[in-house]
């Protein structure tokens, strides 16, 4: 179980990665403004290596492909929520 919680947790910091670059283009860094703190890349590694931790604990895949294919689609999901929220946050503020 640990081995299958690990694999699941590097799949999904790996997808977080990944998103992040292709949304943006580049790897943006973690800085401190004067109002906040902005994680940058490390915000959707973070979303989606949680996203993908919790699942696999919840289902406890029985293979190796499982797994994987649970990982990856948890990391894609948590990414997509994350552009929704970014959009719907935008279309409140205007």
């Amino acid at each position: 179980m640990l081995k299958d919680i690990i694999f699941s947790m590097v799949i999904g910091g790996s997808v977080g990665i990944i998103s992040h670059v292709r949304k943006h283009g580049k790897i943006i860094m973690p800085r401190k403004t004067k109002k906040f703190v902005y994680l940058g890349f490390l915000e959707e590694i973070l979303l989606c290596l949680v996203a993908c931790l919790l699942v696999v604990i919840y289902t406890t895949p029985n293979s190796l492909v499982e797994n994987i294919l649970v990982s990856v689609l948890v990391g894609v999901s948590s990414d997509i929520i994350l552009t929704r929220f970014k959009l719907l946050n935008e279309k409140n503020e205007k």
